[in-house]
């Protein structure tokens, strides 16, 4: 991940709404969730939650699809992966991310370490 996304991830997480936005999304797997959904269960007006995930989908964190009239927004796991591999990148001096690897799809977590010429 370049430092300039990883400002801009890091920008869009740094406001309240927005951080507990993409938790309920991680909680959700790929599935994801509809946006008025999500207004009701983090009791977030409609006109505002559209901004704040407007700034998610900008900074890569979440991705959206139309399902009939819905908008289902999904959490990006790969990018909040390279993300949490950027930010831990040579750690302990070991030229290696210690940030595990989140994969819904295979069951979630692995704290197999990332090379850090693959992030």
């Amino acid at each position: 991940m370049e430092t300039k996304a990883a400002i801009g991830a890091l920008g869009a997480l740094a406001q309240e709404t927005r951080l507990e936005v993409f938790r309920l999304l991680i909680t959700q797997g790929p599935s994801g969730l509809a946006a008025g959904v999500i207004a009701d269960r983090l009791g977030v007006l409609p006109a505002s939650l559209t901004f704040h995930l407007q700034q998610l989908l900008h900074a890569g964190l979440v991705t959206q699809r139309r399902l009939g009239r819905q908008i289902i927004y999904s959490a990006e796991y790969a990018c909040m992966n390279e993300l949490l591999a950027y930010l831990t990148e040579n750690c302990c001096g070991q030229g290696m991310s210690a940030a595990p690897i989140c994969d819904p799809a295979a069951g979630c977590c692995s704290t197999a370490p990332l090379d850090s010429s693959a992030a």
